[in-house]
């Protein structure tokens, strides 16, 4: 069933064209939008940029749903109130990137045979993007918005996320300076994010002088933590690197908290926001540090504008903005940037540009320089539903 979802904006910003959910299956609920019954099939004008959002509703990811709808609903409204991309208004499709992967081929199979989408954007876990490259190549470009593992080369595929590199490392070394660690525990999902994430930060372990005591990957969706936690307490580490995900992630810092071991042990968690961190509760977020190039509580004037707007159009109790949904913002916003650098959306010249580019979102300045993203990093720990940014690289 196709429906058509629209949004009355507030604060005088501008109503956004229709936007389509493919098999959205029952997030709409959760969603700060207006569900109106089906629709025929949506063919616009060739003046339309039609751009296919693929954001995960449902399992581990699909706590940033919401948030993430929000956000790229903003970026549209805003753009199309400029005069779209090159003159051309965006028309959004969204498409669930939850369940099992071959319904979400599938949905990319549709969405740029018959739904003729000129693009891809998504914001959800890297084995779906590993499989989605192979659906967009020599196709339609594909734009990878959230943090994820690195090394992203594929033709076509434009990935503007933090990397290990600049998001773990830093942090890695003041943990190891500051507050003495040396022996570290990892515990990540099974997806190929946690494993290449994993190798990297053994590295720099190394480098700060630590050592790995324990690692493992656990499944996703996996909500019973009792044997990690006894594996983690046997191995006395100093610090454990959650890199699970989503709903994963919250289960598994309640419980450690709950054990005790958070009054002893320092966690430093990868792919953590706000959203992820309303789950946890105050209460189990003792001693949790995190890093990204993003937090809400950054004070800058590209945040604190992004924010009003946010609340603008979608209320005081709007899902909270974090990384992985205020990424989906900034997809567009990069977006933006380099079909005016082009001055073409065709994909030889979008992609040339792409590699070299700066474009202005909700972080500020981002600068991409040979197809990889550069940004201020900020180390942070959580202070109950908040965070407090404690350094920044």
């Amino acid at each position: 069933m196709l429906s058509t979802v629209t949004f009355q904006a507030h604060g005088g910003l501008p109503v956004a064209p229709p936007l389509l959910f493919r098999n959205p299956s029952s997030c709409a609920d959760d969603l700060a939008l207006t569900l109106k019954p089906g629709s025929s099939r949506r063919r616009g004008t060739d003046s339309k940029l039609r751009v296919g959002n693929f954001i995960t509703f449902s399992g581990a990811p699909g706590i940033w749903g919401p948030s993430s709808t929000n956000s790229v609903l903003l970026a549209v409204a805003e753009i199309n109130k400029r005069g779209g991309i090159l003159g051309r208004e965006i028309e959004l499709s969204m498409y669930d990137a939850g369940g099992p992967m071959d319904d979400v081929v599938d949905r990319a199979e549709r969405a740029i045979a018959r739904d003729e989408i000129d693009l891809v954007m998504g914001s959800h876990i890297s084995a779906v993007r590993v499989a989605l490259r192979k659906v967009t190549s020599g196709r339609v470009p594909y734009i990878y918005t959230p943090v994820y593992e690195g090394g992203e080369r594929t033709p076509g595929v434009m990935a503007i996320g933090e990397t290990p590199r600049a998001e773990s490392r830093p942090i890695i070394h003041w943990l190891a300076d500051v507050k003495k660690a040396k022996r570290w525990y990892l515990i990540g999902s099974d997806y190929v994010w946690p494993w290449q994430s994993h190798r990297a930060v053994k590295k720099y372990i190394a480098e700060a002088g630590g050592q790995v005591v324990g690692e493992e990957f656990v499944p996703l969706g996996e909500d019973d933590h009792q044997a990690h936690l006894a594996r983690i307490r046997a191995a006395k580490p100093d610090v454990v690197l959650i890199t699970l995900i989503g709903t994963d992630s919250i289960t598994f810092n309640r419980a450690f908290a709950e054990s005790g071991l958070a009054a002893t042990t320092l966690r430093f968690a990868g792919a953590m926001d706000e959203t992820v961190l309303l789950g946890i509760g105050p209460d189990n977020t003792e001693n949790l540090f995190c890093s990204s190039g993003y937090f809400s509580c950054v004070g800058s004037r590209a945040n604190d504008d992004f924010r009003i707007r946010y609340r603008a159009m979608f209320g005081p109790h709007a899902p909270p903005i974090g990384s992985v949904g205020q990424s989906n913002y900034e997809g567009l916003r990069f977006l933006e940037a380099v079909a005016s650098r082009a001055r073409s959306l065709s994909m030889g010249p979008l992609l040339a540009a792409a590699r070299n580019v700066i474009y202005s979102g909700a972080r500020g300045a981002v600068t991409i320089r040979n197809g990889r993203a550069e940004m201020p990093i900020y180390l942070a720990e959580a202070d109950g539903l908040d965070f407090k940014v404690i350094k920044t690289n």
